[in-house]
């Protein structure tokens, strides 16, 4: 991933605005959007890094994501992060590749399978451009449909439009 990183910030309140949908759906899970009802699947929610490192595991091993990103074959460390402003994918200079989780009481938001989706498209997008641009939303976005469903992908789809990040 190479240039400037202008659409972090746009990409980042696109996502709050999803998360806000998710944490808002209630126990029926019914929104709307788009002048569409829909019901949102349940959302996961981590107890430990470690549990993240297996949904990790499961996701870059199920068959859609495995036919649909190449990248998924790649592995990837998941490790506790320091702090607790943010979630962080990382390319080592030996070649590896890590997902970086805060879990201090302050950083539990990350914890969460929205994030954790996000930090996984960063693996799965081998798209030339920034960390947050067009190749990154359009893998975050099929990412979110193969794992979530069509409804979640539609959700991220309306939201991103909206947003001007797609």
């Amino acid at each position: 991933m190479t240039g400037r990183d202008s659409r972090r910030a746009q990409v980042y309140a696109a996502e709050r605005l999803v998360h806000g949908m998710f944490d808002r759906a209630g126990s029926s899970r019914l929104v709307q959007i788009a002048g569409t009802s829909l019901t949102l699947p349940p959302e996961v929610r981590f107890a430990s890094v470690g549990s993240v490192r297996e949904y990790v595991d499961r996701v870059l091993g199920m068959g859609s994501v495995t036919s649909s990103f190449g990248s998924a074959s790649l592995p990837v460390d998941v490790i506790e992060r320091g702090g607790h402003r943010s979630a962080e994918y990382r390319r080592r200079p030996d070649g590896s590749r890590e997902i970086a989780i805060p879990a201090s009481r302050e950083g539990r938001w990350a914890l969460r399978e929205l994030v954790v989706l996000h930090e996984i498209a960063h693996h799965l997008d081998d798209s030339d451009g920034p960390a947050h641009g067009p190749g990154f939303v359009r893998t975050l976005i099929a990412l979110v449909g193969l794992v979530l469903g069509p409804e979640a992908e539609f959700v991220y789809r309306v939201v991103f439009t909206d947003s001007g990040v797609l």
